[in-house]
């Protein structure tokens, strides 16, 4: 019964227009990704991976010398930590970059 909707009985059988529904719209997902050259309906899949991957080289850095100018401010060492606190958000960034591209896409 849990397979099933709440309002199905399991004992009734397959509705003929459902499963003609269900048949269209395999052939139009097949005729679709024919058409597109795709074979997984998810192929967008790689996309995030590379969204992800410009929002580590840009955010990692970017919010280190924001923290590193924070510091500077406090300790009166413009601009020595936010430069330091850069560069090990580049570097950061780039083990971040390695470690994504190692993994397949979700």
């Amino acid at each position: 019964m849990q397979e099933n909707e709440p309002w199905q009985d399991p004992g009734l059988p397959e509705d003929a227009r459902l499963t003609s529904l269900d048949k269209r719209l395999r052939q139009a997902q097949a005729q679709e990704a024919a058409r597109t050259g795709t074979t997984d309906p998810a192929s967008n899949r790689g996309r995030s991976q590379g969204m992800r991957i410009l929002s580590d080289l840009i955010g990692i850095p970017l919010g280190s010398a924001l923290i590193g100018w924070l510091i500077d401010g406090w300790a009166g060492t413009r601009p020595w930590v936010m430069l330091a606190m850069m560069f090990l958000g580049f570097g950061i960034a780039i083990r971040n970059v390695l470690w994504i591209s190692r993994q397949p896409p979700k």
